[in-house]
């Protein structure tokens, strides 16, 4: 990968994105105001329950197709893989999330003039990030490692404000995850078709608590 697609990469992965990831914390807060969420160590255990289910297990094998897809030109299969990543949302809120950074980074990558980022018609954020890191032609594992780095820090830095933590006991939790960032990054790579998607019944239940619940910091 060249010098100036790494630099777009972090381009992509960085919080000054205007995606508004910052106005998301993934189910985390509902997770917080449960008490579920407390403190340092039970923080990681919720990061490592979402990192071995859905980050390996949703997201990065669909931005795995999502780029091979784009790189190929087939729009079809691009869509067909929207559509089935969109389905996997389990709440309003989720979906939401999803579609609105899905639609901002689809804005900013049009103002950037990258090709075919004005569609599909009901994007999510998965899909544009691939559209960009083919584009920027940055290498697909990068990539993944990107968009699971850009999920950790961002739940992380909910975190810090939700729990709260400080900023070394978030830098501490960022290190401790590595680890499984990467083996969920492995993982990936070798699931098969039917091996993709998994359903976490208390993530769903917390965000629909959340998407009514009374007072709150973030979107979801």
């Amino acid at each position: 990968m060249s010098e100036l697609s790494t630099w777009r990469l972090w381009q992509l992965i960085s919080p000054a994105l205007p995606v508004g990831a910052y106005a998301y914390s993934g189910g985390l807060e509902a997770a917080v105001t449960k008490g579920i969420v407390c403190d340092a160590a039970s923080c990681a255990t919720w990061l490592e329950g979402l990192m071995a289910q859905n980050m390996t297990h949703i997201d990065l094998p669909v931005y795995l197709r999502l780029y091979d897809a784009w790189q190929a030109g087939r729009l079809d299969v691009v869509d067909q893989w929207t559509r089935q990543l969109q389905a996997l949302r389990e709440t309003h809120e989720l979906l939401a999330e999803d579609r609105h950074m899905g639609r901002a980074l689809q804005r900013l990558l049009v103002d950037l003039r990258i090709a075919g980022a004005g569609g599909p018609v009901q994007p999510s954020f998965t899909t544009l990030y691939a559209l960009a890191c083919v584009r920027w032609h940055v290498e697909c594992s990068a990539g993944a490692r990107g968009l699971v780095w850009s999920w950790l820090e961002n739940q992380v830095a909910a975190a810090i404000k939700l729990v709260p933590l400080g900023q070394t006991d978030g830098q501490r939790l960022l290190g401790e995850m590595l680890p499984m960032a990467e083996a969920a990054v492995t993982r990936a790579v070798s699931l098969q078709d039917e091996d993709l998607g998994r359903s976490l019944p208390g993530l769903a239940i917390l965000s629909a608590r959340h998407e009514d619940q009374y007072s709150r910091l973030f979107r979801s």
